[in-house]
């Protein structure tokens, strides 16, 4: 059994759940398992994969002292109830299109080797054999839209910083701070597949002439933070200074100028617009602010051809997102599919329904500060454009799913106190609102109806007043929990 091959991820999510008990396990038998990204597949971790003839097959949920079992079913080829058979072959990932992760769960983080064998470079090479125009031309023409909350064309961004006046310093930054709940792809990613991001940037480096760049990211994320500096330490950066910077997890620094305040050494506070970051953000400069998934997607749309990522998903909405399923779902974990298929085909197609086995009664999308999607609009198309017709926002693509246990009015005051307590307090309609929130939502769950009509005109004024989207999209939660679900308002 000492010959045995095999891998066990280590994700951080694996490894709150047991990973490094079970490749310790194996480390006690003489057995030396592969440490690799994770498939996203986090109902079955500790996901234990053992190379055969016939591929990898996997065994899990598996606790460290079920080991004994799987390399006995093994040595005697007998059957074992852990056993799933050829991973790549379950549903879940053989129905998916992975471009951002198609190398999750393949490949050790930090193996350059491992990175270049799977893909990795080639559209970096291309890039570089490209006029830095045309390059911005490409991400025109592929259709990119920014894998956050705003979903803004990348490609005019380019063009924006491309042409900013003056021949001064330009700066890449990457907007990693992922706190969303229920998302964790940019986390993946990091942690996984960071040559990818380091690949992304360096893309834009040369396309539009900047020579540094800065990974923010915050201090709940160790591992990534420990695996970037490791990667960019021995990636081929070719003159591109790249930094990663740690935040203290305030939520509101996720907003592009309160970032850049970040950086710069100053609290996190919005800053009024105009000037856009693109034309004047860090230190002055023109500065390209994009997330992990949209670095990500770079050197795919290079490698690919404009057209066809382009070809991917539909409408306006062009390649993959990758969605992450959360909350009280059977089968949690990462799908990435081009965009175009509905809430309902993700949350029980791909995710089984409730982990509780009770029917599902609402499906918050894109955050903390997403609407609650109630079953009538479980069917329509997961498109950036026809959920924005329809008031909703795919945003990072964090899926939370609630049972019928869930009280919505309860969730609905939870939306604002968050907004209370992670507002920068710039602004008064998020500040003050925020707060105000809270307590006439306390009043209607007691029993007093007076306060509706005056939690209304206050969710408008947060929505149109707010210097950035902490203020203006917690309305969304509120709204969607009392027109959906009055009776659990008692309406």
């Amino acid at each position: 059994m000492s010959a045995l091959r095999c891998q066990v991820s280590c994700d951080s999510a694996a490894r709150a759940v047991g990973a490094d008990a079970l490749a310790a396990a194996l480390q006690a038998l003489g057995i030396a398992p592969r440490r690799t990204s994770s498939r996203g597949l986090f109902w079955l971790e500790p996901l234990l994969e053992v190379e055969t003839p016939e591929g990898l097959m996997g065994f899990g949920p598996l606790a460290a002292d079920e080991l004994p079992g799987v390399l006995a079913a093994l040595r005697d080829g007998t059957p074992h109830p852990k056993a799933l058979g050829a991973v790549e072959a379950l549903p879940f990932l053989a129905r998916q299109q992975r471009l951002s992760f198609a190398r999750a769960g393949r490949s050790e983080p930090l193996s350059l080797t491992d990175y270049e064998a799977q893909g990795g470079w080639v559209g970096l090479r291309a890039a570089q054999a490209m006029a830095p125009a045309d390059i911005v031309a490409a991400v025109l023409a592929s259709g990119l839209r920014g894998r956050g909350g705003a979903a803004f064309a990348a490609g005019v961004k380019w063009r924006t910083v491309l042409d900013a006046p003056g021949d001064g310093e330009k700066f890449l930054v990457c907007n990693a701070d992922e706190g969303d709940s229920g998302s964790y792809a940019d986390r993946m990613l990091m942690e996984g597949d960071p040559y990818q991001l380091i690949e992304g940037m360096a893309i834009a480096a040369h396309a539009l002439g900047a020579r540094e760049g800065f990974i923010y990211l915050r201090s709940e994320y160790p591992d990534a933070v420990a695996v970037l500096r490791e990667a960019i330490r021995r990636a081929p950066l070719d003159g591109l200074r790249l930094e990663v910077r740690v935040g203290a997890g305030s939520y509101v620094c996720g907003e592009e100028t309160a970032l850049l305040e970040s950086i710069e050494g100053r609290p996190g506070w919005v800053r009024a617009k105009p000037p856009i970051p693109a034309l004047s953000g860090l230190w002055g400069r023109p500065t390209l602010v994009h997330n992990v998934l949209s670095f990500a997607a770079l050197p795919h749309i290079l490698a690919l051809g404009a057209e066809s990522y382009r070809q991917l998903g539909v409408g306006r909405s062009s390649g993959t997102l990758p969605f992450q399923l959360a909350g009280n779902v059977k089968q949690g974990g990462l799908v990435e599919v081009p965009f175009g298929l509905s809430l309902r085909e993700l949350v029980f197609g791909f995710g089984g329904g409730s982990a509780s086995g009770r029917p599902v009664k609402a499906i918050q999308v894109g955050g903390p500060l997403g609407a609650y999607v109630p079953e009538a609009q479980w069917d329509l198309p997961l498109d950036i454009d026809a959920y924005a017709a329809a008031g909703l926002v795919l945003g990072h693509g964090g899926v939370v799913v609630h049972d019928d246990r869930a009280d919505m009015a309860q969730l609905a005051q939870y939306a604002m106190q968050f907004c209370a307590v992670e507002s920068c307090g710039k602004c008064t309609p998020c500040r003050i609102g925020s707060t105000r929130g809270v307590e006439l939502i306390e009043r209607i769950r007691a029993g007093d109806r007076q306060p509706l009509p005056l939690l209304r005109e206050l969710c408008n004024t947060m929505a149109q007043a707010s210097l950035c989207a902490m203020g203006s999209m917690t309305p969304l939660p509120v709204l969607s929990a009392l027109e959906h679900y009055p009776q659990d308002f008692g309406l």
